[in-house]
Formats: structure tokens, C-alpha cells, sequence
């Protein structure tokens, strides 16, 4: 297999793997609404059901820690300036995402089980709204258009970088959710269906591409 096909693969695990956690979390658990529930309310939900959520959450980060080596595999295919940047901000973005959503896994039973509300509210600011999603949102945006300008226009054409662009706004715009600004949670919503979809196209346009448009000759001049 070669990393071209191994990157398609990864792509699609990946879709796969985030949107089916996430409509298992939204019917086992209200998320992401219940986020904005009290931290007692939030605390009560999670021990109501806590092997599927934690088992849910942990398919969630994996999904998110496949985007570190998608990175690596497109920003060395692209073989520019643009990719090796794409690849040091897809890791980062990778790593804050896994890193917010393990709190769930890893730190959120004991906090339940003590009913440590304080603690909680702690913990899900720095690793969830800071850690998670305002560095995470930010990093995944930045990479969907530095990885867009690496492979260049030639890969397939104005639709495919203006779904990309476009999902990569909306979700950038998630960093006001914390703010309470109208309508920022459901542009960062929609940025991530259309991200799926854009990252669906991207494996999809990969995968057609001839066995020799590895390297250099991937990329626009």
C-alpha cells in the first residue's frame, strides 16, 4: 500500500469513526447541548451512562488522532513549503483535540464519582474550552487551508478548495462560542459536516489520481 492509498484510508476512518461518536454522544449523552448544562447537571448525566459515554469519547479522540498522521502523509505528498507547515499545525490541531477529549475518559469518572462539581468546571475550561475547542478549532481551520494551498488548485478544481475554505471558516468561528455569541455554535456545527465532507472528497480525489502523482508533481506549481 502506498501512503497515497494508506492516506485515503485514514481519511476515511476518520470521518467514520468522529460522526458516528458523535450521534452516539448526542443520543446517549445531549452533546454537545449539555455543555452548557451546570457542572452538578453535566456530572449526573455522564454517571447515568458512563461505560457508553467514556467508550464513546475514546472513539472521539482516536478519530481526532488520526489527523496527525493524515498531516504528515499529505504535507510530504505536497512536498513544499506550505506542507511542511501543514504538517506541524495538523499535528498540534491533533494533539489538543485528543488532549481536550480524554478528559472525559480519563478524568471525568473520578471527578463523578466524588461529585467534585468545582474541580469539573476547572478542568472542562483549561482542557475543554480552551485546550480543545479555541485551540483546536483555530489549528483544524488552519491546517484545512495551508493542506488546500500545498496540493494546489489543479487537484480538483475551485469546488473542492471552496468546500474547504468554507468549512474551515465556520469552524474557526467556534472560538465565539465561549463568548455567547448568537449563531457561533451552529456555524461550528455546520463547518464540521461540510469538513467531513470536504475531507470525503479529498480521500475520493486522491484515490483517482494515477500511481505517479506522488512527490512534487502532486502539487500545483
Amino acid at each position: 500500500m502506498t501512503s497515497r492509498h494508506l492516506v485515503v484510508v485514514l481519511l476515511v476512518l476518520a470521518v467514520v469513526l468522529v460522526n458516528a461518536a458523535f450521534v452516539g454522544l448526542g443520543s446517549v449523552f445531549e452533546y454537545p447541548g449539555i455543555l452548557q448544562d451546570d457542572a452538578d447537571e453535566i456530572l449526573e448525566k455522564f454517571r447515568a451512562d458512563e461505560g457508553a459515554i467514556v467508550a464513546l469519547f475514546s472513539m472521539l479522540a482516536l478519530g481526532a488522532a488520526l489527523l496527525a498522521p493524515i498531516a504528515v502523509i499529505l504535507g510530504r505528498l505536497a512536498d513544499n513549503d506550505l506542507g511542511r507547515w501543514s504538517i506541524r499545525v495538523g499535528i498540534a490541531a491533533a494533539a489538543v483535540q485528543v488532549i481536550g477529549l480524554l478528559r472525559w475518559p480519563l478524568i471525568v469518572p473520578g471527578l463523578a464519582d466524588d461529585n467534585d462539581a468545582d474541580t469539573f468546571d476547572t478542568v472542562h475550561t483549561l482542557l475543554g474550552t480552551v485546550v480543545g475547542e479555541i485551540f483546536g478549532y483555530t489549528l483544524t481551520a488552519v491546517w484545512t487551508v495551508l493542506i488546500i494551498f500545498a496540493l494546489g488548485r489543479r487537484l480538483a478544481g475551485r469546488w473542492f478548495e471552496f468546500l474547504g475554505l468554507t468549512a474551515a471558516a465556520l469552524i474557526a468561528l467556534g472560538v465565539l462560542v465561549p463568548l455567547d455569541v448568537p449563531g457561533a455554535d451552529f456555524a461550528n456545527f455546520v463547518g464540521y459536516v461540510l469538513w467531513s465532507l470536504w475531507l470525503l472528497a479529498l480521500a475520493v480525489v486522491i484515490w483517482r489520481l494515477p500511481d505517479r502523482a506522488e512527490g512534487p508533481q502532486f502539487v500545483t506549481p
